[in-house]
């Protein structure tokens, strides 16, 4: 296991989350002057977006994230983003923010797969900056907090060798491994099947620095080539025309990582092997968790650089809605497996020891944060985020 992954994998797992939100926010936005209090504007869009990618990007945030440290539990991680996605006016509600979830998860894990060479995580993530970067290019406060973190990653990663670039991707398939949820826009494609797995290409361009297969050199034992024998491949390969940049501007090359939402697909999760996956999610909530503690004063940690926007005055939480009705939305909540549900945990982050283990010792009683009825005082539910994508 790799102690520089969680960055990337918080970065890219963060821009697609931006993507969709993104595209939500602006399918749903109406003009400002025809829009009723409780309807999106553009206005409401750039806020909620701004909002998010200043806590995101939050410099302290930040410290504490590329601090070398292990990949902790998908349920801790997800409680940052919980966290992160109600950082605006924005109110999601569980079935939403599963779906939301949902979507990151699998897309990054497809961008994992198909990387050519595993340097080329590093490529994918700027993409993702990059993307964000125009997100906020009317901000130049927040655009400072993305390019110092782009600046983070360039001087932590590119002296880095092929192989801790290896390690660090199968960190992340690690991750990934049993995560097998259908997508549409996937299965439209034709690059997911309907057991929630990939369909990886056999051809396409090669990783950069490597040639096309079908030649077998051979050599003595002075290093002299001595005979050449070629063979035939199933794949259509090509040399790619350059390296992507690793710059903190310039041209990625790699497409990987990009805003696949640009242009407006219907995109909709659905579980797949949903006994096998009951039994998963009921086995891992059953087995005790020995790095509870680790991942509780982690959580206190990177949560204490987080501020959740609460409505002031007469401003209230909007709603966004992801699935193609609220009835779709209600009957997605009340199927969601009770091995999923998660009770309400407040976190406040504290240097105090006895705070820290109270903590370590609730979450080894509790299942991690889930906004609920307890949470709705916090800002109304703001509907389901993913249908349309």
């Amino acid at each position: 296991m790799s102690a520089r992954t969680l960055p990337l994998l918080f970065l890219n797992l963060g821009g697609e989350m931006l993507y969709i939100l993104d595209q939500r926010l602006r399918a749903q936005s109406i003009p400002g002057e025809k829009a009723r209090k409780d309807e999106w504007t553009d206005v409401d869009r750039k806020r909620v977006m701004n909002d998010i990618i200043t806590t995101m990007f939050n410099k302290k945030f930040m410290e504490e994230l590329f601090k070398p440290q292990e990949l902790y539990s998908k349920k801790a991680l997800r409680t940052v983003y919980d966290r992160l996605a109600h950082a605006s006016i924005m109110r999601l509600n569980q079935a939403s923010m599963d779906k939301l979830y949902d979507l990151m998860t699998m897309a990054f894990k497809y961008q994992v797969l198909l990387c050519p060479r595993p340097k080329d995580v590093l490529l994918v993530t700027f993409n993702h900056l990059d993307a964000i970067r125009d997100f906020v290019r009317d901000a130049p406060s927040i655009l400072n907090q993305v390019d110092e973190t782009f600046r983070q990653l360039i001087e932590m990663y590119t002296p880095l060798s092929a192989g801790e670039f290896q390690l660090i991707r199968q960190t992340l398939l690690i991750f990934f491994q049993d995560m097998h949820i259908r997508v549409s826009i996937f299965l439209k494609d034709k690059v997911q099947n309907s057991n929630g797995r990939f369909v990886l290409p056999i051809s396409g361009p090669v990783p950069w620095g490597t040639e096309i297969p079908g030649l077998i050199r051979m050599f003595n034992h002075n290093g002299d080539e001595v005979k050449r024998t070629k063979f035939t491949t199933d794949g259509d390969y090509v040399i790619p025309q350059r390296e992507g940049s690793f710059d903190l501007y310039g041209d990625r090359v790699l497409k990987l990582g990009t805003n696949m939402y640009s242009v407006s697909k219907p995109v909709e999760t659905h579980m797949a092997g949903s006994s096998k996956s009951l039994a998963s999610h009921a086995k891992e909530n059953i087995t005790p968790n020995p790095l509870a503690k680790e991942e509780m004063d982690f959580l206190a940690r990177l949560i204490g650089g987080l501020e959740i926007k609460e409505p002031g005055g007469n401003e209230t939480g909007f709603r966004l809605n992801l699935f193609t009705t609220d009835e779709e939305e209600e009957h997605a909540a009340l199927t969601r497996p009770e091995e999923l549900s998660y009770k309400v945990i407040n976190i406040e982050a504290t240097q105090e020891p006895a705070r820290q283990e109270e903590l370590a010792r609730i979450l080894g009683e509790l299942e991690v944060a889930e906004p609920g009825a307890g949470s709705a005082a916090k800002g109304e539910d703001l509907l389901a985020l993913m249908d349309g994508l």
